[in-house]
This record gives structure tokens, C-alpha cells and sequence, in this order.
């Protein structure tokens, strides 16, 4: 019986193995393999190279990228376990006459968690409001598929997904399916169509898989067991579509996940012997805490990035907006404490750089165009946190202008509009736009601008709630501020201008 399932094993790899060839063969369209580090995508992997180094080295000439995407937020281990097998994967393929290149894709750093949550103010993602899937992980990839589609006319997607996985996702499969082709269209994506060689494995398919076959670039495949082990985990994989089942539950992922209510991988992880990875996690917990309904409007602002104010429904209950910029400040000072703990915790070598030094250029610029920053926080933070540290560098911060707006300006200003009961922001914005105009021969656009901010809320609250009441004909309540969560809406669709 066991020499019966071993044969029907063998007799199905020689399958798929020549299925592989004959599709590599037949044209010219390159090919993009994703891979996420995962089980399913290295075994598609292991696939592919296995079958397409079984050709003569002249037939080898058609190009396999393999790319994996890097939101810049992956849990440390993950990441460091990716990148690790990109080198080997790139080395070994120049080694034994591969036609496979590595590429590592990230969000433009204007899209980034950090640009958008601390930068932007965007609330931690949840259920409802997922903003960080399409800009992390679906554009960073379709953009790289997009230049080979334009460069080449046509590509083939080669991604680990099983049927198995969940009964959306062999639903999609099929309803994508060529009639008489191994291939899928995509669902999004133009002449990009995809091949899924490991479609019809199942788990134990994978596990069996992986561990009676040796990885052609050198990985020992029993450590990818251990770290499933450790995280009691499944795999994150490389997301090109909405329709690719996203990082929660226990899967590996962004360690700031918030879509999830606890991340299972994380706290796996530390109880596995990680302990390092700790305040990532109470960080994530952090950020998971101001989900809580009843505390939104403690940590976000009642107006909207238009400035606007928003009721849901028929309700006086506000939409919360962004958080508010002190809640930001604290934010970055905590997520720069954290990366300073974890650097002097973690192992050699294995410590994650947090927040990158474009990301806080970034941040910077919009606190101080988009939100009258007139102390420059970002810089003062990033040296009072980390300014005590041996060996720390500091990002050589781009200077402002000589009419540039100091702290001390903002000290004064906001004590000549409390005795004038006029709004500080409000004066704040527009010198700021007497200042961006400053110089111009064409100021054309400046009452423009002016008028859009008169146009914002500039009332407190409770004047804007007492008014709803009103409206309304509703009597006093008495907790005006209280949400429920099922009801809040996603920054109604305004996107960046959110």
C-alpha cells in the first residue's frame, strides 16, 4: 500500500513537472513567479526550478522573475527569512544557469503604513476600513507586472494557490479559467494570466512536499516547519488581487495588524522563545486599542481631512476623521522607542528597521504643509529618542525657508487668538499660505486656497453636536460622543484626501 502511494506521488510530480516544461515551452511571455516565503508559494517554487532545470541549458532562455512583496511592516522573523532566500535564490541561480532573477517590491514611500497611519493620520486598518492591503501589497506587485506587460505584451503569473485554501478561493479560480488552457485570466490585470501548479495539493500535499524534497537554493525546508511551528501560523501570501484571502487570523503578516483582534503568530512566536518581538507586539496592541468605540474620539479628530464634519445617519453621533496630531507625535515617538528596544533585544543581525528615513521626510512634509507644524516635531522627536544612542546618525533634515514658522511663533500666535476667541489652526493655515506664496509673481490660486479654508469646521464640538440635536428635534443625550462600530464609515471614500 505505501509502495502504491509513493509510485502515485512520483507519477504526479513527473506531471506536473512536464505540464511545467510544456507550458515554459510553448511561448514567449515571461514568466513572474510570487513568492512570499510561505509554504505554498516555495513549493511552487521548487516546482518550477525543478522542472525547468531538467531542460537543456540553450532552452533555458525565457525569463522567471521571482518577486516578493515587502510591505515594510512584516513581522521581523518573516522578513528576515525572505530576504535571506532571495540572496540564496539569486546566487543559486547564476550558479546552475537559471534564467531567474529576484526582485523585492515596496510601497512608494508616499503609500506607506507609516506615511499614511502617522504621516496621514489614518486610522489602524479594521474591518471595514482595510486601506493598507491595495497600497502595501496589490499595487507594489501590479505595478511590477504591469512594466513586464509593457515591456514583454503578455506575462505569466505563476502564484502557489491551492484550491483547498477556501471555497472563495476555488470559486475564483474557476470562474477565471480559459476553457482548453492551463491558464486563468487574471482578474484585474491585462494580459497578465496566471498558472497555478500546485492548484489541486492539499496541506499534507505541501508538508510532504517540502520535506522529501531538498530546496534547490540551499534553504533547509525543515526550518520553514520549524517557524510554522513556532507561529502556529499559515502562510501570507503575495496579494495581486482583492479576491486573495487576506493576512488574518493566524497567518503571518504585517506585525501591525490590526484587522484582527489578537495576532496569534506574534504571540506564538514570543511564547516560542522570541521574546524580543514583544514590544512590537504591545505596540500593535497600542494601536489595536484605539478601535475601541467608545475611545475613537479620544484619539481621532472629530472633522474629517477636509475639514469637514461628518453624522451618521440620522444620529449626533460624529465619524470620527484622522488622528489628531498629538496623538500622531505620540505615536512616532513610540513606534522610535520600540525600534530602539528592539534593536538592543534582538539577535544578530535579525534587527528590523521599523520606519525608514524616507518615510520620516515624508511625515514631515505633510505635518508641516497639510498640518501647520510649526514646532518641525519630526526632527526633535527623532533626536530625543533616539539622539542618546552611540552611533546613532541623524537624517540631514531638508531646511525651510527663511519666512518658515518656528514653535515660538506658534507659542504667541495661539495666545493672541485665545484672547481673541478665534481659532489657532485657522490663522496658522492661512500664514501658511501667505508663506508657500511668498515671492510668487502669480498669486492667483492664493484667495482660492483661503477660501477652501474658510470653508472648513471650525467650531468646537459641542456646538456642532448641539446643532444636530436641534435639527434633529432630539433631546439631550448623555453620551453625545458614543460610536458603534458597526456603524462608522470608511473616510467616505475620499481617499488620500482623507
Amino acid at each position: 500500500m505505501g509502495k502504491a502511494v509513493l509510485d502515485d506521488g512520483v507519477a504526479r510530480l513527473k506531471r506536473i513537472h512536464d505540464d511545467v516544461r510544456e507550458i515554459y515551452l510553448s511561448d514567449n511571455r515571461p514568466w513572474v513567479v510570487g513568492y512570499s516565503g510561505g509554504k505554498d508559494s516555495t513549493t511552487a517554487l521548487q516546482l518550477i526550478w525543478a522542472a525547468i532545470s531538467a531542460l537543456p541549458e540553450e532552452q533555458r532562455t525565457k525569463k522567471i522573475y521571482v518577486i516578493s512583496s515587502d510591505t515594510l511592516v512584516e513581522t521581523p522573523v518573516v522578513s528576515h527569512y525572505i530576504d535571506v532566500s532571495l540572496e540564496r535564490i539569486a546566487k543559486a541561480a547564476v550558479e546552475q544557469g537559471m534564467p531567474i532573477e529576484t526582485h523585492k517590491v515596496v510601497p512608494e514611500v508616499d503609500k506607506s503604513f507609516w506615511v499614511n497611519l502617522i504621516g496621514r493620520g489614518y486610522p489602524a486598518p479594521s474591518r471595514r476600513f482595510r486601506w493598507c492591503t491595495e497600497r502595501l501589497k496589490i499595487e507594489p506587485a501590479n505595478d511590477f507586472i504591469r512594466s513586464r506587460v509593457a515591456e514583454f505584451g503578455e506575462v505569466v503569473m505563476v502564484l502557489g494557490v491551492r484550491r483547498q485554501e477556501s471555497a472563495t478561493r476555488a470559486q475564483v479560480m474557476s470562474l477565471h479559467k480559459i476553457e482548453g488552457s492551463r491558464l486563468s485570466r487574471h482578474s484585474s490585470l491585462l494580459n497578465a494570466f496566471v498558472y497555478a501548479p500546485i492548484a489541486e495539493f492539499s496541506t499534507d500535499d505541501v508538508w510532504t512536499y517540502l520535506l522529501q524534497n531538498q530546496s534547490p537554493w540551499g534553504n533547509d525546508n525543515r526550518d520553514l516547519v520549524a517557524m510554522y511551528r513556532n507561529a502556529a501560523s499559515g502562510e501570507c501570501p503575495l496579494v495581486v488581487d482583492t479576491s486573495t484571502p487576506s493576512c488574518g487570523n493566524s497567518r503571518f503578516g504585517c506585525w501591525v495588524c490590526t484587522v484582527v483582534e489578537r495576532d496569534k503568530a506574534m504571540e506564538a512566536m514570543i511564547d516560542s522563545g522570541e521574546e524580543w518581538l514583544t514590544p512590537l507586539l504591545d505596540y500593535r496592541d497600542k494601536l489595536a486599542a484605539t478601535q475601541d468605540p467608545a475611545k475613537k474620539l479620544k484619539y481621532r479628530d472629530y472633522r474629517r481631512r477636509t475639514g469637514k464634519v461628518s453624522f451618521i445617519g440620522e444620529t449626533d453621533r460624529v465619524m470620527p476623521g484622522p488622528y489628531t496630531m498629538d496623538f500622531r507625535r505620540e505615536l512616532l515617538r513610540g513606534l522610535l522607542e520600540t525600534q530602539r528596544q528592539v534593536a538592543d533585544e534582538a539577535p544578530a543581525g535579525e534587527a528590523p528597521i521599523l520606519i525608514h528615513e524616507a518615510e520620516l521626510h515624508e511625515i514631515r512634509r505633510l505635518w508641516r504643509t497639510e498640518n501647520g507644524d510649526w514646532p518641525d516635531s519630526v526632527p526633535r522627536i527623532v533626536r530625543d529618542t533616539l539622539g542618546k544612542d552611540n552611533g546613532f546618525v541623524e537624517p540631514d533634515w531638508v531646511s525651510e525657508d527663511a519666512v518658515a514658522f518656528t514653535a515660538d511663533d506658534g507659542e504667541l500666535l495661539n495666545a493672541i487668538c485665545e484672547e481673541n476667541d478665534v481659532p489657532t489652526e485657522l490663522v496658522m493655515r492661512l500664514l501658511d499660505i501667505e508663506r508657500a506664496s511668498h515671492g510668487l509673481k502669480r498669486r492667483h490660486a492664493v484667495h482660492t486656497r483661503i477660501e477652501d479654508v474658510f470653508k472648513q469646521e471650525w467650531r468646537d464640538l459641542d456646538v456642532l453636536v448641539s446643532e444636530r440635536r436641534v435639527s434633529l428635534d432630539m433631546p439631550e443625550a448623555a453620551n453625545l460622543n458614543e460610536l458603534d462600530e458597526e456603524l462608522e464609515q470608511p473616510f467616505d471614500g475620499e481617499e488620500d484626501s482623507q
